[in-house]
């Protein structure tokens, strides 16, 4: 058993130079899936999860990601004053879904240096880690960050989400192996970063959810940089796992990589062929395109 997660840490630091040169003035986190920033999505999720205290690991040029979650006055009183309801309310909604906290990043350093800013924030109790730049849809009627939060409630240690992926992608991604306890329910062995093809466990690869125990904070300090002097996550939590259960979920549902162009127009489309008030004469346009 393990106490309630309650906390959470989203990375948006990075420069996100595959977005260049739009990314040189907007954050790839603030860049708009239909009509919401990507982070906008994160933290919802987050919300959803039963997160209270979200921590945004932040950097000099994030500070749009600040004035996104800040309240905005006048332009509350302008659409109170103009009858706009449902615009105000969604705006004061987003103002309420979890209390938001920043930390800057002042060096990247990795996924691992960007979680150690959390540490005081974090102190002692499990917590989740959302990428700022990747939505995760589940076709469940929990967000996988819950369902994650579900493991590490009932069965304490580290749980992480997983997908399978094209044996030729593995190489891509951080792979989970180990054994099937529970469908759908994996107890780790290995956990390996960026795998050759042939080296790797499985073809399960972490989906960019995480509910880490605090114990993972050790593990970092001691845990040396590695390619490029960057403090990589996945070896902090293979030497966490020596000591603590890791769990992988494999869930039902769809990982939108907002970090690159096309994976990013997918995104958009996806979600917008959701929306009823745009779906119709979308899809209509797209059947003159192809």
């Amino acid at each position: 058993m393990s106490a309630p997660v309650r906390k959470a840490v989203i990375p948006a630091a990075g420069h996100g130079t595959r977005f260049l040169p739009i990314s040189k003035a907007v954050p790839k986190e603030m860049l708009p899936v239909v009509d919401k920033p990507v982070i906008q999505y994160v933290v919802e999720e987050a919300a959803a999860s039963g997160i209270t205290d979200i921590l945004i690991v932040i950097s000099r040029s994030k500070r749009p990601i600040e004035e996104h979650f800040h309240p905005a006055f006048e332009l509350e009183a302008e659409l109170e004053a103009k009858n706009r309801v449902a615009e105000l309310e969604d705006l004061r909604r987003l103002q309420s879904l979890a209390r938001v906290h920043y930390v800057w990043q002042a060096k990247m350093g990795g996924l691992g240096d960007a979680i150690l800013h959390a540490r005081e924030h974090v102190g002692d109790e499990p917590f989740a880690v959302l990428l700022g730049d990747t939505i995760v849809t589940s076709t469940s009627d929990k967000p996988v960050t819950r369902q994650l939060a579900d493991v590490v409630e009932a069965h304490g240690g580290s749980a992480v989400a997983l997908q399978q992926v094209p044996p030729e992608k593995v190489s891509r991604y951080g792979i989970l192996g180990g054994q099937e306890i529970a469908p759908g329910l994996i107890r780790a062995d290995q956990f390996v970063e960026k795998p050759r093809p042939e080296d790797a466990p499985s073809n399960l690869a972490v989906s960019a959810r995480y509910v880490l125990s605090p114990r993972i904070f050790e593990h970092l300090l001691r845990t040396r940089p590695g390619k490029g002097g960057e403090l990589q996550l996945t070896d902090a939590m293979a030497s966490l796992m020596k000591e603590e259960t890791l769990h992988g979920l494999r869930y039902d549902g769809a990982r939108h990589d907002i970090g690159n162009k096309l994976d990013f127009l997918k995104a958009n489309l996806h979600f917008a062929l959701q929306r009823e008030d745009i779906a119709e004469a979308l899809r209509a346009h797209l059947h003159t395109l192809v």
